[in-house]
């Protein structure tokens, strides 16, 4: 059974699109894992573990995010601004958290260079740990 990858973003605002903008490229790279794109809003994934890859403002290089406590919250004024941590803090409330790791990529910087360091995480295993 393939290693599953959940892709967390908005291909259509620029600052949260990068995973979509690499993904052809992570599933080109490492055919033996499974990427699937989801909103944490609707289709929310029932995987343990739990491996994401979002977009993360104001990131230098890939943050490898394993606690609730590293994500900021989002400000929310109607169910409509649930967002992925919003979710995720959610099923943690619920007693449902499955084990989590999250590659928070930078918003903003040179994609080659974020795809090969996110593939070489990969890679590495750093998901199994």
């Amino acid at each position: 059974m393939k290693k599953k990858i959940f892709i967390c973003g908005n291909p259509l605002v620029d600052v949260d699109s990068l995973p979509f903008r690499i993904l052809p490229e992570l599933r080109a790279i490492l055919p033996e894992i499974d990427f699937i794109d989801f909103d944490p809003t609707e289709n929310f994934p029932h995987e343990d573990p739990l491996i994401i890859i979002d977009s993360v403002i104001n990131a230098k290089e890939i943050m490898v995010i394993r606690d609730l406590l590293n994500l900021g919250d989002a400000p929310h004024v109607s169910a409509h601004d649930a967002d992925l941590a919003f979710h995720l803090k959610w099923l943690e409330k619920m007693g449902q958290l499955p084990k989590l790791v999250i590659f928070g990529v930078p918003a903003e910087g040179e994609e080659k260079s974020i795809l090969e360091d996110l593939v070489k995480m990969i890679k590495k295993g750093i998901v199994e740990s």
